[in-house]
């Protein structure tokens, strides 16, 4: 089957979500799942459910505790490239059919690597591996390059409203 390349943007709620519900499709069809996670370093639900299908599902994160927020440190630089790295050899290792690259457009827009280490990544990708990229601020370059582009925009959120995350639903 050919793989093609999915971009998840916008401001809106929803992109890591829809990566995550095509990752359980795709597990359950047999497909193997590789998920890298940048600007984020820490736990949240979903991580407990995917580690009861860690031989269909991997997860690794390339970021430090919490979200990265504001100027990235050289340690984020540094992070950001070793899951570049990772995600090279997971391309060329033949595992995986789906490769989730989670907030890697935030991870370019904030200039943890540049988008042309992206566009490489995604120039080299076997034919048959699907690749999903998510996360605001999408590269004209990356939408230019994908086969679908969707863009969550966000009309009413109760965030506004003084709402926290909550376990389960945002975190």
């Amino acid at each position: 089957m050919k793989g093609y390349i999915q971009v998840y943007t916008g401001d809106g709620k929803g992109k890591t979500t829809a990566a995550l519900g095509l990752a359980l499709r795709a597990a359950g069809a047999g497909i193997h799942v590789y998920i890298a996670q940048f600007l984020k370093g820490r736990r949240s639900s979903e991580h407990t459910i995917l580690e009861k299908l860690g031989d269909m599902i991997t997860v690794r994160q390339f970021g430090r505790a919490g979200f990265m927020t504001g100027e990235p440190t050289e340690e984020d630089k540094k992070i950001a490239r070793k899951g570049l790295g990772e995600i090279r050899k997971v391309l060329a290792s033949g595992t995986y059919g789906l490769v989730i690259l989670d907030e890697a457009n935030d991870a370019v827009h904030t200039r943890l690597f540049p988008v042309e280490d992206l566009l490489d990544l995604l120039e080299k990708k076997p034919e048959e591996v699907e690749i999903v990229i998510t996360g605001r601020n999408a590269d004209p370059r990356i939408i230019e390059r994908a086969d679908l582009v969707t863009e969550m925009n966000m009309v009413k959120h109760y965030f506004e409203r003084g709402v926290s995350a909550r376990r389960g639903i945002e975190d």
